[in-house]
């Protein structure tokens, strides 16, 4: 399923590409989006704890925030942190998929939702049965609560439109 809408919001773009978004918010959206998956990634480092692929994204996606790696080293690395959750369990595989996505976040801003939608997703899957539920809500209003100001307005926005293609996990 994918997790960016076919017509990508202006907002989300950024200014050189023609979109609105400034260089210090795309910025704030990489952090907070590396916040949602580091928040998340001991259940990938519990199951695989002797492969540095989603830690070295999330290292890589505060290099390029402080502008010293290229956006091109970012999205790479995306694919190498999203390969790092194959063949794992549903918490692990998450995890490793929202440090891929937290990465990405230098390639196209609204990656954030995926860094952000995958967390809540390895929260859930770590959680047993009826605890599902719960740990959806307090991982998507604890990732709420670390909004930088400044963007909290457009992500939140943002979540309400896209949550059916994030598997609802932004629904109140």
């Amino acid at each position: 399923m994918p997790i960016l809408p076919k017509e990508r919001d202006p907002r989300l773009i950024t200014i050189r590409r023609g979109g609105t978004l400034t260089d210090e918010d795309h910025r704030l959206l990489a952090e907070w989006s590396v916040a949602c998956a580091e928040h998340v990634l001991h259940l990938f480092e519990a199951e695989a704890p002797d492969d540095p692929r989603p830690r070295h994204a999330l290292d890589i996606a505060r290099a390029w925030i402080r502008g010293e790696v290229p956006m091109t080293v970012a999205h790479d690395t995306a694919f190498t942190a999203n390969a790092a959750g194959r063949d794992l369990t549903p918490p692990a595989k998450f995890a490793a998929l929202s440090a891929g996505q937290a990465v990405a976040v230098a390639h196209v801003a609204a990656h954030d939702l995926g860094a952000a939608a995958y967390a809540i997703r390895a929260a859930q899957a770590a959680s047993p049965g009826a605890l599902a539920e719960h740990a959806r809500i307090a991982e998507r209003d604890w990732q709420r609560s670390q909004l930088p100001a400044p963007v909290r307005a457009l992500v939140l926005e943002d979540q309400g439109l896209r949550s059916a293609i994030c598997w609802n996990v932004f629904d109140d």
